[in-house]
């Protein structure tokens, strides 16, 4: 019987994994309509999501030449570094603008980066959304701040963290 136990205890065990797996799946993705099946319902669907997602009309995309690099200090010692790459969102008639303003966009950016770190914003799990979002918001008020309203946006391309061993 000791010997039998421990079996019975794994198929309950499995048969229990099993059940709450199958119980819990989410529910199947629904199927597409084939092509000669499409309506008008769903041609104006279509039409409606193309023009949410793509790009916005009128932007351009401006990358920033270099990498930032912002150290992360604990008890007096860099700890990690910090390696964040971003691209900013202009309105079209802009760019050349922002090329010629980048050194003190740059320093902006770096400060706002700086500040990110010393309130620990770069510790822990640092690509969580929230902290992600509150980065990029900050980055879009800096840059606005700095430039003007022809930034529409600042992107995240990049971001990685080097431990100091």
């Amino acid at each position: 019987m000791k010997k039998l136990l421990p079996i019975i205890l794994l198929l309950v065990g499995i048969g229990a994994g099993v059940g709450a797996g199958l119980a819990l799946r989410p529910e199947p993705a629904p199927v597409a309509p084939t092509e000669g099946a499409e309506g008008e319902d769903h041609a104006a669907t279509t039409d409606k999501k193309d023009k949410e997602e793509g790009p916005p009309k009128g932007r351009s995309y401006v990358d920033l030449v270099d990498q930032f690099i912002v150290p992360v200090v604990n008890d007096d010692a860099v700890a990690s570094l910090i390696l964040v790459t971003l691209t900013i969102e202009v309105k079209d008639s802009h760019s050349e603008a922002i090329f010629e303003a980048e050194p003190r966009i740059r320093g902006a950016l770096l400060q706002a980066m700086f500040d990110h770190a010393n309130i620990g914003g770069f510790d822990g799990a640092f690509t969580n959304s929230s902290k992600l979002d509150r980065l990029r918001k900050t980055f879009l008020e800096v840059a606005q701040k700095t430039f003007g309203d022809e930034i529409t946006d600042v992107l995240i391309v990049q971001i990685t963290r080097q431990d100091i061993a």
